[in-house]
C-alpha cells in the first residue's frame, strides 16, 4: 500500500474530563525518549501496539502500573500527529508543523519504544511477530493499530493526488492540497465526498466544506461555487439531534446533499469525479469539478485482516463494555482498530479509563466490571470561528458535558476545538 494511504489514528477529545493537573505544564514532565531500536528484550508484561492516542496514553497508565521496564510500544513511525488539527490545516487556519511531535518526545519516559512494524500475531502462544522475525511476548497485549487509509480502493488515486484542484484532508500528504485547492478555486463544483466503508471523525469530511464555503463567502467566491456533498450514507449524520441542526445549516448556506453517492473514480486530467449510485448498483453518473476534498474508503490494518484477534472483516474482536478480548483474556483493545460499535473518534482516549480498570481487575484475576457506555465526541466546524460539539452514545443519544444546548454553533467550542484540546492533548492527555 502506498505511503500516503497510511497515517495514525484519529482524536476527537473529550472536553472537561480532563483537566490539567498541576505540573503537567513543565517543560520537565514532557520525558522525552529517544531510544528506539527493534527490540530491548524478547518479552514484555504490557506490549502495546501502535503509537497513536490510545497506545501512548495506555502506554502511560501501564507505566504506573507494573513500572516503565515492563512496557513496550511498537511503532514504526518516527513522527506523531494530532490529526484533529487537519481539518484546520485544510481550510488554511492551522500550520501542519503544529500538529506534528516527533514520536520519542510522547513515548512515556523509561517504556521501550520498539520502532518496527507488526507482521503477525499469535495470541495463542502470547507472542508477536515483528519485521526482521523478531518474536516479542508479553502477558498482557494492548492492540491500538488504528485503521488503514485506503486511497488505492478508488480509481485514479493516488497519483491523481499530482494533480492540482484535490486534495484530502486525512493524509499528512496531502492535507495542505486542500488548502492549495481551496485557494485556487475560481467558479464551478466543489465537491466533498464521504465513503461507502466505516470512516474515522466522520465529522471531518463535512467540515471542511463548511470551511470552504465560508471562506469563499469571505473572498467574494461564493456565488460562483456550487456546493455539493456526495455521500454513500442515507443521512447527514447518525444522532438526531445533530442532524437536524446541521439541516439548517446546509438550508441556509446553499449547500446540495446527494445520499448514497460513492466515489468510485477519479479523472484528475479531466476534473471529473465518478459516483456508484448505490440504490441503483452499477449505475454511475460523472460530476466536472473546480475542487475536490476526497475522504478514502478505510479499513482495518493489513496484520489484522484475518488474525486470530480479529472478527470475520478484521477488526479487534473485544467486548464492547470493557474493551477485554471475547476469546483471548489478556488482549485488549483501544480505538478505530476494534470493533465497538461506535463513531471512530478518540474518544478512545476516553475509554482509556474504563480499559485500565479493566486490566487492573483482569491482572488480580477478577472480571472487569468498568463499563464503556460509548461516548464519541466530535467537534462539528461550521465555520471558521463555530462549533456544534457532538457528544454521544452507543444509542447515538446525546451525552453532553456542558449545561447548554450543544446543537448551536458556538464561538467558545470553536476555540477549545481549535486552541484548548490541542494544548491539553500534548501536555496533559498522553500523559
Amino acid at each position: 500500500m502506498s505511503a500516503i494511504g497510511v497515517v495514525s489514528s484519529c482524536s476527537c477529545l473529550r472536553p472537561g474530563v480532563w483537566l490539567l493537573k498541576p505540573g503537567t505544564q513543565s517543560m520537565s514532565s514532557l520525558g522525552f525518549h529517544t531510544a528506539a531500536r527493534c527490540a530491548a528484550k524478547d518479552y514484555y508484561e504490557v506490549l502495546v501496539l501502535g503509537g497513536g492516542a490510545g497506545g501512548i496514553t495506555m502506554s502511560a497508565r501501564m507505566k504506573r502500573k507494573v513500572g516503565a521496564e515492563n512496557v513496550a510500544v511498537v511503532e514504526p513511525s518516527q513522527t506523531h500527529y494530532y490529526q484533529p488539527l487537519w481539518t484546520l490545516v485544510g481550510g488554511g487556519a492551522k500550520q501542519l508543523a503544529a500538529s506534528a511531535r516527533p514520536t520519542g518526545s510522547v513515548m512515556p519516559r523509561g517504556v521501550e519504544w520498539i520502532r518496527s512494524r507488526v507482521t503477525a500475531l499469535d495470541p495463542d502462544k502470547n507472542c508477536v511477530w515483528l519485521e526482521n522475525d523478531t518474536k516479542v511476548s508479553y502477558k498482557y497485549l494492548i492492540i491500538a493499530l488504528g485503521i488503514s487509509l485506503h486511497y488505492e480502493k478508488i480509481k485514479g488515486l493516488p497519483e491523481g493526488f499530482h494533480h492540482p484542484k484535490i486534495g484530502s484532508n486525512y493524509s499528512v500528504h496531502t492535507v495542505e492540497k486542500t488548502w492549495k485547492a481551496l485557494q485556487d478555486f475560481k467558479e464551478g463544483n466543489a465537491i466533498f465526498t464521504f465513503p461507502n466503508t466505516p470512516v474515522k471523525c466522520a465529522g471531518a469530511p463535512q467540515k471542511i466544506m463548511y470551511l470552504s464555503e465560508a471562506y469563499w463567502r469571505k473572498t467574494g467566491k461564493r456565488s460562483k461555487a456550487n456546493i455539493m456533498f456526495n455521500t454513500s450514507l442515507g443521512g447527514i449524520f447518525g444522532v438526531k439531534k445533530y442532524a437536524d441542526a446541521l439541516l439548517e445549516i446546509i438550508k441556509e448556506r446553499n449547500i446540495t446533499v446527494n445520499y448514497k453517492r460513492n466515489l468510485v473514480e477519479v479523472r484528475a486530467d479531466k476534473q471529473e469525479a465518478v459516483f456508484e449510485n448505490l440504490d441503483k448498483p452499477g449505475v454511475t453518473e460523472v460530476h466536472q469539478y473546480e475542487m475536490l476534498h476526497v475522504t478514502p474508503p478505510m479499513g482495518p490494518p493489513d496484520v489484522l485482516i484475518n488474525s486470530p484477534v480479529s472478527d470475520a472483516i478484521g477488526w479487534v474482536d473485544v467486548d464492547k463494555e470493557t474493551l477485554q478480548h471475547k476469546r483471548y483474556p489478556n488482549v485488549f483493545g483501544i480505538g478505530d482498530c476494534t470493533n465497538l460499535p461506535t463513531s471512530r473518534t478518540a474518544a478512545a482516549v476516553g475509554k482509556s479509563g474504563v480499559l485500565d480498570k479493566t486490566i487492573s481487575l483482569v491482572m488480580k484475576n477478577q472480571l472487569p466490571t468498568q463499563k464503556y457506555d460509548g461516548y464519541t465526541s466530535c467537534p462539528l466546524v461550521t465555520a471558521y470561528n463555530k462549533v456544534i460539539l457532538a457528544e454521544f452514545d452507543y444509542n447515538a443519544q446525546p451525552l453532553e458535558t456542558f449545561p447548554i444546548d450543544q446543537s448551536k454553533e458556538r464561538k467558545t467550542m470553536y476555540h477549545m476545538k481549535a486552541d484548548m484540546m490541542p494544548f491539553l492533548y500534548w501536555n496533559a492527555l498522553l500523559k
